[in-house]
Order: C-alpha cells, then sequence, then structure tokens
C-alpha cells in the first residue's frame, strides 16, 4: 500500500505513497481524470486506434475515439502534507488485461468508472476487485446530455457488495475527481482497518 523507495540516499526520510489504480472498459475516461487530477504531467501510453484493432476492440458509442491506452496512464496528487497517491490508469481492453496483476500489487483500492451507456463494459474490473479484495468505488461519469441515474440503481445494475460506494463524477473537473478519491482512500481505510481488525479479534 505504501512503496518503498530503495533508492533514497541513506538516512533520508520518504513521504509516505498511496497506490491508487483507475479502471474501467475502453473509452470511458480515465486517461482523462488521471490527467485531470495529476498534479504532474501525466504519463501515458496512449496510441492510434488501428484499423486491425478495431475487428477486437468493441468501439460502439465511443465512435469519437482514435487513441486508446496501452499500457497505463501514471499520475501522482498530493492529499495532504507528506502523503501522496500514484495513480495508475489500467487499459481497457481485454487484449490488455493481462497488465492488470502488474499493476494491482500493492493498491490501497481503485476507481472503476461506469459509464452508464454501457454499464456492461466496467462488469470485468467490478469483478477483479471483487475477487481480490481490493477496495473500490464505482464512479460515475456526467456526461452532456446522458441520463442521469441514481446511485442505487447503478449499484443494483452492478450487484455490488452492501456498502460499496457509487458516486457521481465529472473526470474533466479537477476537484470533482480530487473529491471521489479522496473518498476512495477513505472506504479504502476503513475496509483495510476492518480486516486487519478481525485478524487479530
Amino acid at each position: 500500500m505504501a512503496p518503498e523507495h530503495p533508492d533514497a540516499p541513506a538516512g533520508e526520510t520518504t513521504a509516505p505513497v498511496l497506490k491508487i489504480l483507475v479502471a474501467d472498459g475502453f473509452g470511458v475516461g480515465k486517461t482523462t481524470l488521471v490527467g485531470a487530477v495529476s498534479e504532474i504531467r501525466p504519463l501515458r501510453t496512449e496510441e492510434m486506434l488501428s484499423e486491425a484493432g478495431r475487428t477486437v476492440d468493441d468501439t460502439d458509442g465511443v465512435d469519437h475515439k482514435v487513441t486508446t491506452t496501452v499500457a497505463l496512464d501514471f499520475g501522482r496528487i498530493t492529499i495532504r502534507s507528506g502523503l501522496s497517491l500514484y495513480l495508475f490508469g489500467t487499459p481497457g481492453q481485454d487484449r490488455f488485461r493481462f497488465l492488470w496483476d502488474e499493476l494491482a500489487q500493492g493498491a490501497l483500492g481503485a476507481l472503476v468508472l461506469a459509464d452508464t451507456r454501457r454499464l456492461e463494459d466496467c462488469f470485468p474490473a467490478v469483478d477483479y476487485f471483487e475477487h481480490r479484495k481490493i477496495p473500490f468505488v464505482v464512479a460515475v461519469p456526467c456526461f452532456s446530455g446522458a441520463r442521469r441515474h441514481d446511485a442505487r440503481d447503478v449499484c443494483r445494475a452492478l450487484d455490488l457488495d452492501p456498502g460499496t460506494p457509487v458516486v457521481l463524477c465529472d473526470a474533466r473537473e479537477r476537484a470533482s475527481g480530487k473529491e471521489v478519491l479522496i473518498q476512495l482512500v477513505g472506504y479504502a481505510g476503513r475496509m483495510h482497518t476492518a480486516r486487519l481488525l478481525d485478524s487479530v479479534g
């Protein structure tokens, strides 16, 4: 949950870091969210969509999309003095799913973006984090012209475990993205604390 800094000089202290995954299906907005909240220039591994890729990548509903993440997105945000989040955006296509296991190592929690126009696209991410017991929050991006859904309806549609937070957000807005991440850190912290107490109780 707090990555080591093996290259730090002896005796030098480093601020703790929390690792967060940002996951979704194809073209929902993780690259946009990481870029909006990161206080550094985000690392992106985007490539142009090719004609060959269109035969395996479902672009229904995201016809305007011309690039795709092929490895990860990376950004950093300071939550408070002495505490930073490292954000790792996962690739959305099934063919890159093998990268998720590496990216998930040491993660405090995850943010799953759920486009209600294509809700089934986030089922794999929900299943992935539930099966690995990685705490996650579902964030529903607010798209212009799209119908707004109540958080309880989204929770039922995704068949989420009781207590899993569902929040609305605008992936383009820094303040909205930060608020969702703060909620995720708080929820993940409570979940990890409860598990620790259960293990010693």
